[in-house]
């Protein structure tokens, strides 16, 4: 078990910013491919973000390319979500999750393949 804790969501206007963290209790998250996701109500969960283990790698949905910058702390203890010139359809669900084999090398960014999950920090954007 990873158990992952997701901080930093809450309510911004639109053009604002929020840093999102991600962090595993009593461990790194150095071995992990990291991802975040989001979800509304009624809706699948979409990747927004990812990064590999060591880093060197990310990877961005198109809707937050620009805007959105994911990176790990050099302790490797958290994974942070920048996300600078927030829009309304920003508002969701966030969450992070990790694998321990995804490679963004050459693997698709699926939700199935990351093992383990936090419980998610709402992010609202008001226009």
């Amino acid at each position: 078990q990873v158990p992952l804790v997701e901080s930093g969501g809450g309510l911004v206007q639109a053009g604002g910013s929020l840093r999102l963290s991600c962090a595993a209790s009593g461990r790194t998250l150095s071995s992990y491919t990291v991802g975040w996701f989001r979800q509304a109500p009624g809706k699948e969960r979409e990747i927004v973000a990812a990064i590999s283990w060591g880093g060197g790698i990310t990877y961005y949905a198109d809707s937050v390319k620009g805007r959105f910058t994911i990176f790990r702390d050099n302790s490797k203890i958290s994974v942070y979500l920048q996300m600078n010139s927030l829009k309304p359809e920003d508002t969701d669900v966030y969450y992070c999750a990790v694998s321990p084999y995804l490679r963004l090398d050459t693997d698709a960014v699926d939700p199935q393949k990351f093992d383990y999950w936090g419980q998610g920090t709402q992010v609202t954007v008001s226009s």
